[in-house]
């Protein structure tokens, strides 16, 4: 993929290890590997292992150093301040970058153990102009877009040709142009669904995958059913469903059937659910559908938007796991933290690709229910 930049970015950095050999200390402090990955659940493990190349050790290893990453993120999010905070992201394994505009808050940065690094734009400005771009690249022309946080940037994917007239679109939008990079697009992204017969839950003809069990029911993706679709294998009503603009949607199975908070490893268990915790950009997460099982990968940027052939959908986590049709509407997790529901994306689970999650907590606040845990 090959990317034209609008502008040079300056980027000032001081470096500083977060968690020095977090990943060795956590593995050395692990006598017994196999419970250790058992209480992340072997199937999530052996996906890390097959997918990121990792030995048992070093997986869990993982999982829990990020998981105090994520900590260290949100702390640093809310006392920077939406003028001066910037985003974040994981570099390796254990390294927090933590973007700001005021250099002066890189001492703050530091102490909490992270790399500081001074941009220009805040994510608040950032996503900002994203929201004004929603209108003016709802063509065919782009494919998607997002915040890059590395970047601090807003990365556009372009079919070829049209780089020209989606930078006048920008212009036009009032967005600057220093704070916008345009990516050629490989191949343009579309909705999993698949209408071949399978596992997980079916929509007349069509099979999606479900999210994540909440109150009543579960979460999935909003272009699997409109509202008032009814479902098999669990029996359901689409009560809630957002597509486009968004891509989610609750559906009510009804007193028969026990709502339970894990999810289907692929591997004969399951991956318990404790909790929605966002995770940050960078770090690992794995996803469970019923076409391919269990993939893994990190985030790529959080807030990106998409445009399928049905319309534009805002809002959404990027990824580099795999996905494939069918797995639409399944669950992405990071560690036992619930954090979207597969939306769509582009390649496949034999070359990879880019796959996009609507974020779980938008579901559960438009239904008004809770998501279960255990």
């Amino acid at each position: 993929m090959s990317r034209t930049s609008l502008r040079g970015l300056a980027v000032a950095t001081a470096t500083v290890g977060l968690f020095a050999g977090t990943i060795n200390a956590v593995a050395a402090a692990q006598p017994d590997t196999e419970a250790a990955a058992a209480q992340y659940a072997p199937g999530m493990v052996a996906a890390m292992e097959r997918d990121l190349d990792l030995s048992t050790a070093e997986a869990v290893a993982q999982i829990k150093a990020q998981e105090a990453l994520a900590g260290t993120q949100r702390s640093l999010e809310r006392s920077l301040g939406a003028s001066s905070y910037a985003g974040a992201w994981v570099e390796g394994t254990d390294e927090l970058h933590v973007a700001v505009t005021d250099a002066a808050d890189a001492a703050a940065v530091q102490a909490a153990g992270a790399t500081p690094v001074t941009v220009k734009n805040s994510l608040a400005a950032l996503d900002t102009w994203t929201a004004d771009l929603d209108g003016a690249l709802a063509e065919s022309d782009v494919t998607s877009y997002y915040v890059d946080v590395e970047t601090n940037e807003i990365v556009i994917d372009v079919v070829r040709g049209a780089k020209a007239d989606v930078a006048a679109a920008v212009a036009e939008a009032g967005v600057p142009a220093s704070a916008v990079s345009l990516s050629t697009a490989a191949e343009r992204p579309k909705t999993l669904i698949n209408v071949v017969g399978g596992n997980a839950y079916y929509i007349g003809g069509s099979r999606c995958s479900v999210g994540f069990a909440a109150t009543g029911g579960f979460v999935t993706a909003g272009h699997c059913g409109s509202r008032g679709a009814t479902t098999s294998q669990p029996s359901g009503t689409f009560q809630v469903s957002s597509f486009p603009g968004n891509d989610y949607a609750y559906v009510n199975t009804g007193s028969d059937d026990t709502p339970v908070g894990a999810v289907n490893n692929y591997n004969g268990g399951t991956v318990n659910v404790s909790g929605s915790s966002a995770a940050a950009v960078g770090a690992t997460v794995c996803r469970s559908g019923s076409t391919t099982g269990w993939h893994c990968g990190t985030i790529q940027a959080l807030n990106a938007t998409v445009n399928y052939s049905q319309g534009s959908v805002t809002g959404l986590i990027r990824t580099n796991v795999c996905a494939e049709p069918g797995d639409s509407g399944g669950s992405l997790l990071a560690g036992s933290q619930a954090q979207g529901m597969t939306s769509g994306g582009s390649g496949n689970c034999s070359s990879g690709g880019t796959t996009y999650f609507n974020p779980v907590g938008e579901a559960l606040g438009a239904a008004g229910v809770s998501l279960v845990t255990r």
